[in-house]
């Protein structure tokens, strides 16, 4: 059984049973947020995309309080244990993919920037393809289109995908990503956190569920979704 919960913008609760992975955990700062970082139980990892503030602002407060491995590009991954004490980290980089207890983690590409928030250079941004319990899921994260996205994720059983525009792909690019991709079902994420990135989810899917073969899943902030 997989569980995914959006958490808002672009955080996710990923539950496999035994594990609780976090992914890009941008909660106290947060103005859609309703949970808190000390609110969650026994999270065993946390994936990092890149180094921006708004994903990465409760990830060293998080990692150290349950005592998580941090997965993220090499060089974020050291900055995290460099700058914050981060005890057990896993520094990646494009195309590698390595075996955890929940599953395997690939770490892909994307186009987008990254810096830390103090502005060290954090590497190369990424998304994830999670392979957990006979399913693939594909957290594109902060990323424009681009057509390397059917190499590394066709045929995914989930894409999240960001709608947001103006710092990721809006809802038109996400529809050809989509189209590329050919995933199962496809989910939002990185959007109406602040005016700027307002998205109508409700029309994203409508555009879905016409012009792709996807089923699309608008989730709330804070709702469980199960995988089946």
């Amino acid at each position: 059984m997989i569980k995914l919960t959006w958490l808002s913008h672009a955080t996710w609760l990923i539950e496999t049973g035994e594990h609780r992975i976090l992914l890009d955990p941008f909660l106290s700062d947060n103005p859609t947020a309703t949970v808190k970082p000390a609110d969650l139980d026994d999270i065993s990892h946390v994936l990092i995309s890149h180094g921006h503030f708004d994903h990465v602002a409760d990830a060293a407060e998080i990692a150290n309080a349950h005592q998580a491995t941090l997965v993220a590009i090499y060089e974020t991954a050291q900055w995290f244990a460099d700058k914050h004490s981060v005890a057990s980290t896993i520094g990646m980089n494009l195309g590698g993919a390595t075996k955890l207890p929940f599953g395997t983690v690939k770490m892909v590409p994307a186009l987008h920037s990254n810096a830390l928030p103090d502005g060290t250079y954090g590497g190369a941004p990424a998304g994830y393809v999670l392979s957990i319990q006979g399913k693939r899921i594909y957290f594109a994260c902060d990323t424009a289109l681009f057509s390397d996205m059917a190499l590394y994720a066709h045929g995914v059983d989930v894409a999240v995908l960001p709608i947001g525009d103006l710092f990721t792909m809006g809802i038109d690019d996400s529809i050809e990503a989509i189209k590329l991709i050919e995933p199962q079902q496809v989910v939002p994420a990185h959007y109406n956190t602040w005016p700027p990135i307002e998205q109508d989810a409700q029309a994203w899917a409508e555009k879905v569920q016409s012009q792709t073969s996807a089923t699309p899943k608008v989730l709330s902030v804070g709702e469980v979704w199960e995988i089946a």
